[in-house]
């Protein structure tokens, strides 16, 4: 708004308007006092204006830089996506070719297993886990199929603990077919019945069942605990 500002003087009577009435010259004066105060509040207006109009337009501009970051992001986020799924199909295309491999493994174990088998359709004593000759004397009779179990276990145990699978899963598998027939622990139990009814103490009583059953209770000249023949026999 730059337009030429309104002068009083312009409007102060001529000689020729002197003698007009006192009363018309003072509105006019009015009149332009008037315009020229609106003249001052427009352009006080039409200053506001403009920098609204600036800080709209500052406004803007930091609006636009904000899009503009928005629309990078937007992009990064589309390229990640990608990314992903990128790598999301290696892994399926992976874990296919791993079913496969698995099948195929799978394949191999049964054909291996049937040719195991059939080589022990052929061989019979192949399957034996356990075995004696019928020729040979049992020492201590009823026992020793039990104790043999029994050691077989604590390996199978010791296997186990030692990690090695294949050892103890063989080993399960003797303990599996071979039932121990129950001599070896009724006899451990009455020895240790016979020791607690005589509080572990080898008396006479104990000396006499020990004779019975042909079962040592001195080492040389030295008695044995109740401990120590328990170990040295159950």
């Amino acid at each position: 708004m730059n337009s030429e500002p309104f002068s009083i003087d312009e409007f102060i009577p001529t000689a020729d308007e002197a003698d007009k009435a006192p009363e018309e010259v003072d509105v006019q004066r009015a009149v332009v006092e008037e315009l020229a105060a609106d003249k001052v509040e427009l352009e006080a207006r039409a200053n506001s204006l403009s920098d609204e109009v600036s800080s709209l337009k500052a406004q803007i501009a930091a609006g636009g830089s904000e899009i503009a970051q928005l629309k990078e992001a937007v992009e990064k986020g589309k390229a990640e996506i990608a990314r992903l799924q990128d790598e999301l199909e290696k892994e399926r295309a992976a874990s296919a070719a791993a079913k496969m491999d698995l099948a195929s493994a799978r394949r191999e174990l049964a054909l291996k297993e049937e040719a195991s088998y059939a080589a022990q359709e052929r061989n019979p004593n192949a399957l034996a886990l356990l075995d004696r000759d019928v020729d040979l004397p049992d020492r201590f009779p009823g026992e020793t199929r039990d104790h043999v179990l029994e050691v077989i276990k604590e390996a199978r145990n010791q296997a186990e603990a030692d990690g090695r699978i294949r050892l103890a899963q063989v080993l399960e598998g003797v303990l599996v077919s071979n039932e121990p027939n129950g001599s070896l622990a009724a006899n451990r139990a009455e020895m240790k019945k016979l020791f607690a009814e005589n509080m572990n103490i080898v008396n006479g009583n104990v000396i006499e069942k020990l004779k019975s059953l042909n079962i040592p209770y001195k080492d040389a000249d030295n008695y044995l605990s109740a401990e120590e023949i328990l170990k040295r026999n159950y």
